[in-house]
């Protein structure tokens, strides 16, 4: 049985990495809760979108996945709204995606679900 993609780590990619066709990614998503595969730019990413109260919650979302993106060496592009944090991956060097974007996808879930950041054990709602 392979690894749990929450249990991997990202692996550097160059320039000229292949990125997985779409039926390989949608193999991956499939492990992934949440998240949705979109077409943008010429390319695939897998997006998500975290709902929760107020500005503030948001802001410290994005430090916490930057803390997680960083130890990875891989990192989201992250929209931040009044109530609303969409997460977009992709890996620029591949032109795509890559195993890389399930993976830090896999344990940004990981680490969500064991609280909110800035609300002690408060669950984030999930769209």
């Amino acid at each position: 049985m392979a690894t749990p993609l929450a249990e991997r780590h990202c692996v550097p990619c160059e320039k000229g990495t292949p990125p997985l066709q779409r039926e390989a990614a949608e193999g991956l998503a499939r492990q992934l809760s949440g998240w949705s595969i979109e077409e943008a730019d010429g390319h695939l990413r897998l997006a998500r979108t975290i709902r929760f109260k107020g500005f503030p919650p948001g802001v410290e979302m994005v430090d916490w996945i930057a803390r997680i993106a960083e130890a990875e060496g891989h990192h989201p592009d992250l929209v931040l709204a009044y109530g609303s944090l969409t997460i977009q991956l992709w890996t620029h060097a591949a032109g795509g995606l890559t195993e890389n974007d399930f993976i830090l996808a896999a344990r940004i879930d990981q680490a969500l679900g064991q609280a909110a950041p800035g609300a002690g054990s408060q669950p984030i709602e999930r769209s």
